[in-house]
């Protein structure tokens, strides 16, 4: 894959459209990625706006840097927008008037063998998304227990088979490569479901090993507190279990989906979701952009706080 695809962003109008409100505006791109998104926003903003692009991969920060080039609006910062709010500090608490969310795992880092992510490609079981985790994907192959082994195939992959599968690793160990693990799997999945499942287990390896639920919620809820009222959220995920946490708390300020109301009947929710439907990409971005298919976007805006 050449390095121009990695800068095509997804849903590239949509986003704009909900993320750009205010031209002269503070604005965080959570998950800088190759910088496609940031790259387009600053087009569109003015030289008093500021941009800061958070991302965990030090080769994803190199990128960005050089697509988008010397921009003093532009400030890279490495991390993990789990931690927002230490990221940007208190003087820009309230003060911001968009942040993007690009989750799931980058082409970039799904092409490159020695990342580990690609059952397609043989390489060093790692699947860490940045060098600030200390879980790699070989201890939860060959460390993890039966039972907790399964329960992530299970609750991170929604993996049928997780049983199956669980013991088929546990037999195979030591496992130290992506075909290891991928011979592992074959030997108890019938190849007409084996795509699928390989898709599945290696999603959820990746999910435990980057703690990638846990940092969405934190996420959400530390960017919410960072947005200015009026401020807009805007999120792509690309599973279930990503857009199900994203769609609960835009709706219900939780992330269980339950909805709590007040004296007046006015739902206890600190985002107002400014679409009531999922938006997915349209057929002609499909074909140009396979990443985009599975794509799902979700927007809020900051409620005003009334006291």
């Amino acid at each position: 894959m050449t390095a121009e695809v990695y800068h095509v962003p997804v849903m590239p109008k949509e986003v704009l459209n909900y993320w750009l409100s205010d031209p002269d505006g503070i604005y965080v791109d959570g998950t800088l990625g190759a910088g496609g998104h940031s790259k387009m926003l600053l087009e569109s903003l003015s030289a008093q706006a500021r941009l800061f692009g958070i991302d965990q991969d030090d080769e994803a920060l190199m990128e960005a840097s050089k697509n988008i080039g010397d921009d003093n609006r532009f400030t890279p910062v490495k991390g993990n927008f789990g931690y927002i709010e230490t990221l940007l500090g208190n003087e820009f608490k309230e003060k911001v008037d968009g942040i993007l969310l690009d989750l799931g795992v980058s082409s970039h880092q799904i092409d490159d063998a020695g990342r580990g992510f690609s059952f397609q490609n043989d390489g060093l079981l790692d699947m860490r998304m940045g060098n600030l985790q200390g879980l790699k994907s070989t201890e939860v192959v060959n460390d993890y227990s039966y039972q907790k082994l399964r329960s992530i195939l299970w609750q991170y992959g929604e993996e049928k088979q997780s049983g199956r599968i669980a013991n088929a690793i546990i037999d195979a160990r030591p496992l130290t490569t992506t075909l290891e693990l991928r011979k592992a799997i074959e030997k108890v999945v019938p190849s007409r479901f084996l795509v699928k499942s390989l898709a599945r287990v290696f999603q959820a390896i990746r999910i435990e090993v980057n703690r990638e639920l846990e940092v969405l919620k934190q996420g959400l809820e530390q960017g919410t507190r960072m947005l200015k009222p009026g401020g807009h959220f805007v999120v792509l995920s690309y599973h279930s279990l990503e857009d199900r946490l994203v769609k609960n708390y835009f709706r219900s300020g939780n992330f269980e989906g339950k909805i709590e109301k007040d004296f007046y009947g006015e739902n206890i929710r600190p985002l107002e979701p400014l679409s009531n439907k999922v938006i997915t990409a349209t057929e002609e971005e499909i074909s140009r952009n396979s990443r985009s298919r599975s794509a799902k976007l979700r927007v809020a805006l900051k409620k005003e706080v009334i006291l």
